[in-house]
């Protein structure tokens, strides 16, 4: 059914508006032959496609980016090289990029919700943190960044307990050992998403150490998303953000 069709039939009371909505999350994907755009997940699951840039082809990577952004009037790549943004640029004009995230996007102007703390044991760890926290607020969300603050200075942490603890969510994005994600589990009262990072001398196994770490951490609370998916922390941390904001 078509999309007009359909809303017309609610406006004219023969379709109720949740059964438009399940006709809704069950459209069709775009079919474009090397790929298939999922371009009804904002309305299943409130948060639109994003596009993981790396290893992409060229012509694929700027055909997918045109069409998400005139699905939805905005876009975001993840791990996007400076030549692919360059390559973008050229058919998306109004991208922007930022070279620690990697990340390449078009916004809409958005009002954002609620609160995440996004917090790094070090400065090697920001630029996981960054794509954390990017795409949380690419997805409607207030981030507070709390960066260096690792348990080596551990009194750096604890000046920032009060704020920490008026965050909906906390990501903790850490390397070397991963301690800084058990101890902020121990002093806040909502969700931690731990974020292990490939930062690290040699028995730190290019982010293994941080990661069992964490996946044994004694706090509770403390859920553990893969070794630099700032991503998939962010978008994680979004969910519950939301769902802290959401007005019954």
């Amino acid at each position: 059914m078509q999309i007009d069709t359909l809303l017309q039939a609610v406006k004219d009371g023969k379709m109720d508006i949740q059964e438009a909505k399940e006709l809704l999350a069950r459209a069709p994907y775009e079919e474009l032959g090397f790929a298939k755009l999922d371009s009804h997940r904002a309305v299943r699951t409130g948060f639109a496609e994003v596009v993981y840039c790396e290893n992409k082809a060229d012509d694929f990577l700027v055909e997918i980016f045109s069409r998400l952004f005139s699905d939805n009037g905005e876009v975001m790549g993840t791990r996007c090289s400076e030549k692919q943004y360059q390559l973008l640029k050229k058919r998306l004009p109004e991208l922007t990029y930022d070279p620690i995230s990697r990340i390449a996007k078009i916004e809409k102007p958005q009002k954002r919700v609620g609160l995440i703390a996004v917090c790094t044991a070090g400065t090697a760890d920001i630029a996981v943190a960054e794509e954390c926290a990017q795409t949380a607020e690419f997805f409607g969300q207030n981030v507070e960044r709390f960066y260096d603050i690792g348990v080596s200075g551990i009194h750096r942490l604890l000046s920032k307990v009060d704020r920490l603890q008026k965050a909906n969510c906390v990501v903790a994005v850490a390397g070397m050992e991963g301690a800084l994600a058990s101890v902020i589990g121990g002093l806040v009262a909502n969700p931690v998403i731990a974020v292990p990072t490939s930062v690290g001398y040699g028995a730190n196994f290019h982010g293994l150490s941080a990661l069992l770490t964490m996946i044994n951490s004694c706090s509770n609370g403390v859920a553990t998303v893969n070794i630099d998916n700032g991503f998939g922390a962010g978008f994680l941390a979004s969910q519950v953000n939301r769902l802290a904001t959401r007005k019954e």
